[in-house]
């Protein structure tokens, strides 16, 4: 079993940055891919951006890319994902999901592919 929990979600003007932060606990084959997602109301859960455990392997969404980086704590047990010129449109709840398979090293994230997710954190961008 893989409990996640999200943090570091706030509100913030539009060029700002917030870093959110996923703390995982369980075996770590359980969290091979680990991925962010986000949905704003009415709309679909999209993936952000996913990371590889065993080789770093990233992916990133094209909406976000050069923006924001997701990167890994091993000795922590978490994730991050540094949110930089953040937009009004990056309003959403963000997710945290996580999966013992290998896919995202070789795909961008799928929400299909996820056994795993967190409560989500709230990420606000005013303009």
């Amino acid at each position: 079993q893989v409990q996640l929990v999200e943090t570091g979600g706030g509100s913030v003007q539009a060029g700002g940055s917030l870093r959110l932060s996923c703390a995982a606990s369980g075996y770590s084959y359980t969290r091979n891919c680990m991925g962010w997602f986000r949905q704003a109301p009415g709309t679909e859960r999209e993936g952000v951006a996913s990371i590889y455990i065993v080789d770093g392997t990233t992916y990133y969404a094209d909406s976000v890319k050069g923006r924001f980086t997701i990167s890994q704590d091993n000795a922590k047990n978490t994730v991050y994902l540094q949110m930089d010129s953040l937009k009004p449109e990056d309003t959403a709840m963000y997710y945290c999901a996580a999966d013992s398979g290998n896919f995202c090293r070789w795909y961008p994230p799928r929400r299909a592919d996820f056994n795993y997710w967190g409560q989500g954190t709230q990420v606000t961008v005013s303009s």
